[in-house]
């Protein structure tokens, strides 16, 4: 095993869980999950901690917001407190709004079903980013962070490493070509190698911590 593939299997061993794991969202090819998807990378892409946006996610969706129908019938106080629950306070008054008009839109377009914006696509990861820009509260970051969990159910978009992902690889010391990487990873799952690498670019100790244990 030569030291890069040391190096990701570190990573991928101690980092390796998705965000969409950490927030509770039972990934699958459906409409509820996939919707939360999106609200998560919504909260993600704001300049907010991690965990804040994944607290954040988990009280909308405790709180029963976990489709386009009742997020778009919910009272925008009830969204607002449910953010201010899981520490979203920065943003939470336009996030509330952002994510009443994201509902209605997914609604009003996809039929409530973000199936339907993927087949809309027709196998184009550019053009399905693009789609994904048009919600409100979704711009390049968000489409970015929703690509990279989807990948898992969405197998045309992987491997998807995306430029935050490509500043956790640099980090660590392996290289910049995405396949490359992903040939390190052996059998792991690109959503999951994509996700610990995005934590090894947010935190300078994990990128040390992996690469200190590798050798």
């Amino acid at each position: 095993m030569s030291d890069r593939q040391s190096v990701v299997r570190e990573l991928v061993g101690e980092h390796g869980r998705t965000y969409a794991e950490d927030a509770g969202i039972k990934l699958k090819d459906t409409p509820q999950p996939l919707f939360q998807l999106l609200v998560l990378a919504l909260l993600l892409s704001a300049r907010i901690r991690g965990s804040i946006a994944v607290d954040s996610a988990r009280e909308l969706y405790e709180a029963g917001l976990r489709d386009p129908r009742r997020m778009a019938g919910a009272d925008w106080q009830q969204r607002v407190d449910a953010l201010g629950r899981g520490g979203y306070r920065r943003y939470d008054e336009r996030t509330a709004t952002q994510l009443g008009e994201a509902a209605e839109l997914v609604s009003e377009r996809w039929g409530g079903d973000l199936r339907r914006m993927r087949e809309e696509a027709d196998g184009d990861t550019g053009r399905l980013r693009a789609l994904l820009q048009e919600v409100p509260g979704l711009g390049p970051a968000g489409a970015d962070i929703f690509l990279r969990e989807a990948q898992r159910v969405w197998p045309e978009v992987a491997p998807y490493l995306d430029r935050k992902a490509l500043d956790g690889a640099r980090r660590l010391g392996l290289p910049k070509d995405p396949d490359r990487i992903v040939e390190l990873a052996g059998d792991t799952e690109p959503a999951v190698l994509a996700a610990a690498l995005v934590r090894a670019a947010l935190d300078k100790e994990v990128a040390e911590d992996s690469r200190r244990h590798a050798s």
